[in-house]
C-alpha cells in the first residue's frame, strides 16, 4: 500500500490555518488570565473566607473537576440560552475555558497559599498590617511563586484542551482543520501540520512563562 503526500494542497490554506491558530492563542491567553483571577479569588475564599464563601468555592471546584469539559462547554453554549443568555461560539468557548481553568487554578493556588510560613503572616500582623495588606504583600506573591510551574503546566493543558471547543464550531485551529479535512480528505497532512502548530504554540507560551518568571520572581527572595 502506497500513500502520496500532498502538502502543497494543504499549504494553500496556510492563511486560514494561521487565523485558526491565532484564535486559539487569543482564547487560551484570555482564558489563562480570567482562569487565574477566578483561581486566586476562590483560593482566597477557601483559605481565608468565611464558611459560606469557603463552601461555595469548594462546591464550584468539585463540580467542575468532576464533570467533563465538553459537558461544561455544551452547558454554556446550548443550555444557557434557555435562561436568556445567548453567547456566540467563540465567547461561549472563552467562558467555558475560563471557568474550567479557574477550578484547577483554585486548588493550585490554594496549595501555594498554604505553603506560606505562618511566621511571615505573624510578622505582618506585628507590623500592624491589615488583613488585605497581609494577603497582598506577604502571602499572595510567595504563594504564586511557589506554584508557578504547576500553574504554567495547567495553562499549557488549557491551550491544548482548547481543541475541544471545535465541537461548538468555535473557529479555532482544530475546527478549521476538521473543515479542511472534509474538503480535501488529506487527513494525514492536515493533522500533522496542526500538530506542529500546537507544539509551536506550546513552546511559545512556555517561553513567555519563563520570561514572566524571570521578570517577576527571579530577583525576589
Amino acid at each position: 500500500m502506497t500513500y502520496t503526500f500532498q502538502f502543497g494542497q494543504i499549504l494553500g490554506y496556510w492563511p486560514q490555518l494561521l487565523n485558526g491558530a491565532l484564535l486559539t492563542i487569543k482564547l487560551s491567553a484570555f482564558a489563562m488570565v480570567f482562569g487565574l483571577i477566578i483561581g486566586v479569588v476562590c483560593a482566597l475564599a477557601r483559605t481565608y473566607g468565611n464558611a459560606a464563601a469557603s463552601w461555595a468555592a469548594a462546591g464550584y471546584v468539585e463540580f467542575i473537576r468532576n464533570t467533563p469539559f465538553l459537558i461544561q462547554l455544551y452547558f454554556v453554549f446550548f443550555a444557557l440560552p434557555n435562561f436568556g443568555i445567548r453567547l456566540d461560539s467563540n465567547t461561549a468557548a472563552l467562558v467555558a475555558m475560563s471557568i474550567n481553568l479557574g477550578a484547577y487554578s483554585t486548588e493550585i493556588v490554594r496549595a501555594g497559599l498554604e505553603s506560606v510560613p505562618t511566621g511571615q503572616i505573624e510578622a505582618g500582623r506585628s507590623l500592624g498590617l491589615k488583613r488585605l495588606q497581609i494577603i497582598r504583600f506577604i502571602i499572595l506573591l510567595p504563594a504564586i511563586r511557589a506554584v508557578y510551574p504547576a500553574l504554567c503546566s495547567q495553562f499549557i493543558l488549557t491551550l491544548l484542551g482548547s481543541s475541544v471547543v471545535s465541537a461548538i464550531a468555535a473557529e479555532e485551529l482544530t475546527a478549521f482543520a476538521n473543515t479542511l479535512n472534509m474538503q480535501t480528505f488529506r487527513s494525514f497532512e492536515i493533522y500533522l501540520i496542526v500538530t506542529v502548530l500546537y507544539i509551536a504554540m506550546a513552546f511559545a507560551f512556555r517561553a513567555i512563562f519563563a520570561g514572566v518568571h524571570h521578570l517577576v520572581f527571579a530577583n525576589r527572595g
